[in-house]
């Protein structure tokens, strides 16, 4: 399993140019003027990791197969978008549908490139979106009650509860926090999921600068890391220019070219390292001669289900996993030297799958 990330912002940040480089196409057409983004775009990237590479060439794999993120370009938002301004209740609808908004914000002066509110300011740009959301949060929250007044009179146990976390999260949003500020208990949490809040997902600030502010980013990406942190929320700075730049270049050149700018690593490994830990999601490996394999599986997650999301066959049959440590499987050099040194384990239904394991299930058909 991959995940889901919308990229959104107010017209003209750089968003469809940061698309059109994160999935190394040109389907979002990035144009100087707003709604150039008419229909959601969807892209899916291969995320990358250095070590499913190290795997394959330990285990003389013929294939190596990384797993996949979805990002989905969102079109514009503008003030009163929670009303339908704009496209605003396109918008709206789209963002129900991912698993984490990255917020791109503007921190680069451009006098050829325009902006909506004719001024550079990423903290008030965010306030702009987060309240639309919160608006559109409480206008659903009230007709969701409504629906729900006969059955909660009547006593249906779900109603009830779906009643209590809707008025939970319309005092936080009355207050002027998003719906992610809720304190939600484990027994809730798949109602609370169902209730599909826009300002319950996690949230990813991305600062988009200029190409000579990448490294260090600048006075206004700053403001954002603190706006960030007050929220309990990431931040990452990017420059989509550069972004798009890389992605036309091969592998050694853009290597090259990150290294001339000063930049360790490209912001799309950044972006993605900060999706998951948004999103507490970890990776697991399959490896043979045949193929070399990455899998997203969310932090704590037992081996069975592990094994499900391969196939649901391997749940449901599941008998035990054959279980190495990465460290182990690159320094001892595979499997059999694993299993000779006596560090490949046998793990059961309550084994609790570790970043890295280089896994291999026993199941019954």
């Amino acid at each position: 399993m991959g995940f889901k990330m919308g990229i959104v912002g107010l017209p003209n940040v750089g968003k469809s140019t940061l698309f059109n480089a994160l999935t190394r196409t040109a389907a979002a057409q990035a144009a100087n003027f707003p709604f150039c983004t008419i229909e959601p775009n969807v892209g899916e990237v291969a995320v990358p990791d250095a070590r499913l590479d190290r795997l394959a060439e330990i285990a003389k794999s013929k294939s190596i197969i990384p797993t996949r993120m979805t990002f989905v370009d969102i079109a514009g938002l503008v003030k009163g978008a929670s009303k339908g301004e704009g496209l605003g209740n396109q918008f709206l609808a789209n963002i129900r549908e991912v698993d984490a908004i990255a917020h791109v914000l503007r921190c680069f002066e451009d006098g050829d490139v325009t902006h909506v509110e004719g001024r550079v300011d990423p903290v008030a740009d965010a306030e702009t979106i987060e309240t639309e959301l919160m608006l559109a949060d409480l206008e659903s929250i009230e007709r969701r009650l409504q629906n729900i007044v006969r059955k909660v009179r009547g006593g249906d146990k779900e109603a009830v509860q779906q009643e209590r976390l809707l008025n939970e999260a319309r005092a936080v949003l009355e207050a002027g926090q998003p719906a992610r500020t809720v304190d939600v208990a484990d027994e809730d949490a798949k109602a609370w999921g169902m209730l599909q809040l826009l300002t319950s997902k996690p949230v990813l600030f991305v600062s988009n600068v200029a190409e000579d502010e990448a490294s260090q980013g600048n006075a206004q990406s700053a403001r954002v890391a603190e706006m960030a942190a007050a929220q309990g929320a990431a931040s990452v700075v990017i420059s989509a220019k550069i972004e798009e730049e890389i992605s036309q270049l091969e592998p050694d050149e853009a290597e090259m070219f990150l290294e001339e700018l000063g930049l360790a690593e490209a912001g799309l490994d950044r972006l993605i390292r900060a999706g998951y830990e948004l999103l507490n999601l970890q990776t697991y490996f399959t490896a043979g001669p045949k193929e070399a394999r990455a899998w997203t599986i969310p932090a704590g997650t037992r081996a069975p289900q592990a094994a499900g999301v391969i196939h649901g066959d391997f749940e449901k049959g599941f008998i035990r996993a054959e279980t190495i440590g990465y460290e182990d499987y690159i320094t001892l050099g595979g499997e059999q030297p694993c299993k000779d040194a006596g560090k490949m384990r046998a793990e059961g239904k309550t084994y609790v799958v570790k970043d890295g394991d280089v896994l291999h299930f026993l199941f019954n058909n």
